[in-house]
């Protein structure tokens, strides 16, 4: 789960940019689905990969419009199955 803050709370550039060039994320990096908070400066974003060196490749891409924070997360159906094991 990637949360990215709009620098200055602004989100025109990011829009602007997504609509010239896309995404800019690397091959190996895959967009799940994102939202975004009602005041429009921040977007709660899912992307998958492997390879940390993918996501940071594609954040430093925005890195200019974008603050980030990322955390690791899995789908509950794998939190289930971390918790309770085969019980």
């Amino acid at each position: 789960m990637v949360i990215e803050r709009f620098k200055d709370g602004n989100a025109l550039p990011v829009y602007r940019r997504f609509r010239a060039q896309g995404r800019l994320a690397p091959e190996g990096l895959t967009y799940v689905d994102s939202w975004v908070d009602e005041s429009v400066r921040l977007c709660f974003q899912v992307m998958r990969t492997d390879r940390r060196d993918l996501l940071d490749a594609w954040m430093a891409r925005w890195s200019d419009l974008v603050d980030f924070e990322v955390y690791p997360v899995m789908t509950s159906a794998d939190a289930t199955a971390r918790v309770l094991g085969s019980a």
